[in-house]
């Protein structure tokens, strides 16, 4: 009867944030996937069952979802490999303890602070092509080979261009997070290293990083997701969401969602989620941790 009642109390209390969790994250996964199998002539209509016709069409020469979903992973790509290192460096760095330790981490981390509409206007001004400061560097240094069009206007730049403001932006954040799980590593642990005649570089490798593995894996999932996700400041410099070089599926979602399409927009949603989840299962994957006799 005690363990009953028990029970019922736990419920009751974890009801609430089951509710919100349901209503929140559960409910409308389903209504997109729902949503996704119809088409909207308007908002107001009820809408046309087509099944899995909007999934194929997003792959069509209509709509390019594929040029989308290849942007997104490379600026992921990008994140993984350029902007985690990046973080990962002077996290390590700050991490030993240095002088002025407290208004580095302030100076690293302040972007993240910065609204993103902000940081898209403020670099949009430095990319201009007629008085922006990478073109007036360029000319100081009697450089060549920038686009006259501007980074942002040429295919072969513009990808690269949009990612320069989110590494400044994104990588305070992931220092902050493995700076912390550096600063838990107990200091005994380094002494002794250190002791038996090991480098920095030997104590980060084979004593630190490996410590604070799961928090790299953390911050792994969310370079990617973040990247598969991103918006806010990719919206500031993309002036036409269907033929811009850096279209991601968030910029086409909210443009058909917004233009009588939300079929499309709600399959280019499942689409998102499906990545987001496929990406951190395969992470979660490759961070298990396994023993080398085979034993689970």
């Amino acid at each position: 009867m005690y363990k009953k009642s028990k029970n019922l109390t736990v419920f009751l209390f974890l009801l609430p944030a089951l509710i919100l969790f349901v209503g929140i994250l559960v409910w409308p996964i389903i209504a997109s996937v729902h949503h996704s199998m119809y088409v909207y002539p308007t908002f107001s209509d009820r809408g046309d069952y087509v099944g899995f016709k909007n999934y194929v069409d997003l792959f069509g020469k209509q709509y390019d979802f594929g040029k989308a979903v290849i942007n997104a992973l490379i600026l992921a790509a990008l994140s993984v490999f350029i902007q985690l290192p990046l973080a990962l460096g002077l996290a390590l760095m700050l991490g030993k303890g240095i002088k002025g330790e407290r208004v580095y981490l302030s100076v690293y981390f302040m972007p993240v602070l910065i609204s993103a509409v902000v940081i898209g206007m403020l670099w949009e001004k430095i990319y201009n092509p007629i008085y922006g400061l990478v073109v007036k560097a360029f000319e100081f240094f009697q450089w060549s080979g920038l686009p006259p069009e501007g980074l942002l206007a040429n295919k072969k730049t513009a990808l690269l261009a949009v990612f320069i403001p989110t590494i400044w932006q994104y990588v305070g954040y992931h220092m902050l997070l493995m700076y912390a799980g550096i600063k838990s590593v107990s200091p005994e642990l380094r002494e002794a290293a250190m002791l038996d005649g090991a480098t920095d570089g030997q104590v980060n490798r084979y004593v630190i990083i490996p410590i604070i593995k799961p928090i790299i894996k953390v911050s792994i999932i969310f370079a990617i997701t973040g990247s598969l996700k991103s918006y806010d400041l990719i919206k500031v410099f993309a002036k036409d969401a269907y033929n811009c070089s850096y279209k991601v599926p968030s910029l086409m979602l909210v443009r058909y969602a917004f233009h009588n399409q939300g079929g499309i927009a709600s399959a280019i949603a499942v689409m998102m989620i499906v990545l987001c989840f496929g990406f951190a299962i395969l992470i979660n994957w490759m961070f298990k941790e396994r023993d080398p006799y085979g034993k689970k």
